[in-house]
């Protein structure tokens, strides 16, 4: 007997193949959602209050530092003289250290939807036993805090169908030729006089097909019948949102999301609490509002596996400088000493020719 007849055929109505699979009711082709995860855990452990850092200081910016920055920012503008940076004195040099929260939350999604591939000899296990559920089904986690992707064939969905697109045929029309396994020879446009070309017969062999009029079908590879089954998609995403707290001296926070500061605290475990008590209060707001949106978004539809929370305090110093006769600033934040100064005062037109 035909194994494709001891199972439903492939263009039956896709929800209704697996209806009948406890857990993969709504799985369909082209996207069943993703599976909400089992409930999740409560934290085990009481609310704790925050850290009191050891050392809340960063040492002063040294200013042979500040002026070799400054240099280093001026020679990398093509625009920019570095008269200012070579030239200019420093005036006087006031600390506005900052701090950045940054929330991680590592999560694991799983949907699942119907899917096909080439049949190649492997057995169609369809109900020859129960299948998993799909937070059941065995997965290789990444390490923690890393985002990937996982495909993976359901056991005991599987089963053996004809071909939908060649019919069980293997082949399908040369789209090129349009089947006919020759063209019009393009050296005489089809008229086939005196034409070595094409031997005088206006026409010329399909390159694309070697002149069969067919190619494999592209669906089965040519193997006529198709493995349908269950795909489950496993994803791990690692959501990073950054608060960083509003210093006056008019530096752009955007600018200082490309850099690092000091670390001053670090704790990662399932669920995170607030950190209660922390001295800055706005990063004890910023914990405590952050940590609730995150826990509330992402248990939706996947399983938080892990949370992570860093405080840092980035050094930022503004350098006020006097070149010629005239007063001017510079910042230079984070512990790669970049240099933010919006009003340099020697530019020039570049002309690239």
């Amino acid at each position: 007997m035909n194994s494709a007849a001891m199972y439903p055929p492939l263009n039956a109505p896709q929800a209704n193949m697996f209806s009948n699979v406890p857990g993969y009711e709504g799985t369909v082709a082209g996207g069943g959602g993703y599976v909400p995860p089992p409930m999740p855990l409560q934290p085990v452990a009481p609310p704790q209050p925050g850290p009191v850092p050891d050392n809340w200081c960063i040492p002063s910016l040294d200013e042979n530092v500040a002026r070799e920055a400054f240099k280093n920012f001026a020679s990398s503008n093509c625009c920019y003289s570095d008269g200012p940076a070579k030239d200019g004195v420093i005036t006087s040099m006031e600390p506005l250290n900052t701090f950045r929260y940054r929330l991680e939350t590592f999560t694991e999604s799983r949907s699942t939807e119907w899917a096909h591939k080439p049949h190649e000899g492997e057995p169609a296990d369809f109900y020859t036993q129960t299948a998993p559920q799909p937070w059941e089904v065995p997965a290789v986690a990444p390490s923690l805090f890393t985002d990937h992707k996982q495909e993976i064939r359901v056991p005991y969905t599987s089963s053996i169908k004809d071909c939908h697109d060649c019919h069980c045929s293997g082949t399908m029309p040369c789209e090129e030729c349009q089947g006919k396994g020759h063209k019009v020879c393009w050296a005489c446009n089809g008229n086939g006089e005196t034409c070595a070309t094409c031997n005088n017969t206006g026409q010329k062999s399909c390159g694309e097909c070697d002149g069969r009029g067919t190619k494999n079908c592209t669906t089965c590879n040519g193997k006529r019948q198709l493995l349908t089954f269950i795909e489950l998609k496993v994803e791990w995403t690692n959501h990073v949102e950054d608060h960083l707290v509003e210093q006056s001296g008019g530096l752009k926070v955007d600018d200082l999301r490309s850099v690092s500061g000091k670390e001053l605290f670090k704790n990662n475990q399932y669920l995170l609490y607030p950190l209660l008590g922390f001295p800055n209060p706005a990063i004890a707001e910023a914990s405590d509002r952050l940590i609730k949106d995150h826990q509330s978004k992402y248990s939706q539809n996947s399983r938080i596996l892990q949370q992570r929370q860093t405080v840092e305090l980035i050094p930022i110093t503004k350098v006020n400088y006097k070149w010629e006769d005239d007063s001017h600033i510079y910042f230079v934040y984070g512990n790669e000493n970049q240099v933010s100064a919006d009003n340099y005062p020697a530019t020039c037109c570049c002309v690239i020719l």
